[in-house]
């Protein structure tokens, strides 16, 4: 059996069990709520229901379609299900995956891809719960004797810092299109009155038109 057909297998095995996992915790969310629905009698009419949706939508809608299509090359398939179930994608999931497949000089869309970045994702659910634990614990003692320009900044800018480190790394192998990755979000934040959502959707799909494009003229190589 070659690489092509293990990895055929893979897929089918990740599509089986994960699409029915993650349909299963998304429904399973909706327990707590129908409790207490219930147990109070308290059901809201469905217009506010279908106005809170649509408020969410309006807001998150994008990341539906963007995040599942921009994370897929760190991720693979069987990281996508994995990282969608545990949550903390993009300042967790992500750069875990992005740096195992660095250091270990995997090629997006492999065999070995899949295996490193499904690895590396479990592993950092593992730390990840740990570290969670850790800081309930201990995290508030910590944070009461630092001072406040500290907290600040943890509160405010790790997340950016999660994304410019994950970014840099990637700029550092493929400098042409990091250019452009750039240059679009900085360029359509000048344009007023541009939903964040609208800069998102044209940020990662022109980014990854550019990366097609430069590819197949072999500006760059996977």
């Amino acid at each position: 059996m070659n690489e092509k057909e293990v990895l055929s297998r893979w897929k089918k095995s990740s599509i089986l069990i994960g699409s029915p996992t993650n349909i299963l915790a998304a429904a399973t969310a909706f327990i707590p709520v129908l409790y207490l629905c219930m147990k109070y009698d308290c059901w809201p009419p469905l217009s506010t229901v279908l106005t809170a949706w649509a408020m969410i939508a309006a807001s998150f809608g994008a990341m539906w379609f963007v995040e599942p299509i921009s994370y897929y090359a760190s991720l693979g398939l069987t990281g996508t299900y994995l990282s969608f179930f545990a949550g903390n994608i993009g300042n967790m999931r992500v750069p875990c995956a992005s740096l195992a497949l660095d250091v270990t000089k995997s090629t997006p869309g492999t065999l070995q891809a899949e295996i490193v970045s499904t690895l590396a994702i479990c592993g950092s659910v593992f730390t990840n719960l740990i570290g969670t634990t850790s800081a309930v614990i201990v995290g508030s003692a910590v944070l009461s004797v630092l001072p406040q320009f500290i907290v600040d900044g943890l509160t405010v800018y790790a997340s950016s810092a999660i994304f410019g480190a994950t970014f840099g790394n990637f700029a550092i192998k493929y400098p042409q299109i990091a250019v452009f990755a750039l240059a679009i979000p900085v360029v359509l934040k000048l344009v007023p009155g541009l939903p964040a959502a609208v800069i998102i959707v044209i940020t990662v799909f022109g980014s990854l038109f550019i990366a097609r494009f430069f590819y197949k003229k072999g500006i760059v190589k996977a």
